[in-house]
């Protein structure tokens, strides 16, 4: 998984279809998505639970570009290297999720995947600073995690802090939350290189009919 800026759109499967996520997989993939974004709830640091291990893990070899794993749990230390066996190709932990971001980002490392920290709405930029050196991600939730489909809460300020803090490290700065055609451009010109989208891209299509979602890419892409 080599860096580039360019801009990533990485369908989250929290939108699919529960029940034929391998073809929902290829049929995203097939019409423009980048990377496939994997939602881990646990229903104790956020309120909903979505998936687990061996969910990524059957859905790995279906994945022909990129698995972005979100890791909404706490803790987060140990089921790392169980998400990593699983295939996963970054793994993302809260930085609120725990005493020791540090600790849990070295773990994700170690296990040769790349490492993110993600930031809930209300937790300021600055808060990863000190993290920056050691991470290959920061997502920025534009959304109080928990479900999908939920409106967007405008935080290009704090895109741009992190972009201006970041400078040249070679590091992804993620959107997750409320991305559309409509929100998409605004974070970009802000810094962000990474576009999380569930029901903007699986809205009106289905495996029988997948042409909506390679529509829904291509309307994100044309916005920015």
């Amino acid at each position: 998984m080599s860096f580039d800026r360019s801009v990533k759109i990485a369908p989250s499967i929290l939108s699919a279809d529960f029940a034929n996520f391998g073809e929902e997989i290829r049929c995203v993939e097939a019409e423009g998505a980048d990377w496939i974004h994997v939602d881990v709830m646990d229903g104790h640091f956020v309120p909903n639970i979505t998936f687990g291990p061996a969910t990524c893990a059957a859905i790995r070899p279906h994945i022909k570009t990129v698995m972005d794993v979100h890791l909404m749990i706490a803790p987060v230390d140990p089921y790392i290297e169980a998400f990593a066996e699983a295939g996963a190709d970054v793994i993302t932990a809260h930085v609120e999720a725990g005493a020791h971001i540090h600790r849990s980002l070295q773990a994700i490392r170690a296990t040769g995947a790349k490492a993110g920290v993600a930031l809930n709405p209300g937790t300021p930029a600055g808060a990863v600073e000190h993290l920056l050196d050691i991470v290959d991600l920061v997502c920025v939730m534009t959304v109080n995690p928990g479900f999908g489909g939920q409106s967007f809460i405008p935080l290009e300020n704090k895109v741009s802090q992190l972009r201006a803090m970041i400078g040249d490290r070679p590091i992804h700065i993620e959107i997750d939350g409320g991305v559309t055609p409509l929100t998409a451009p605004g974070l970009i010109r802000a810094g962000a290189d990474v576009l999380v989208a569930g029901s903007a891209v699986f809205k009106g299509g289905s495996v029988a009919n997948p042409a909506p979602y390679g529509e829904n890419i291509r309307a994100i892409r044309a916005a920015i």
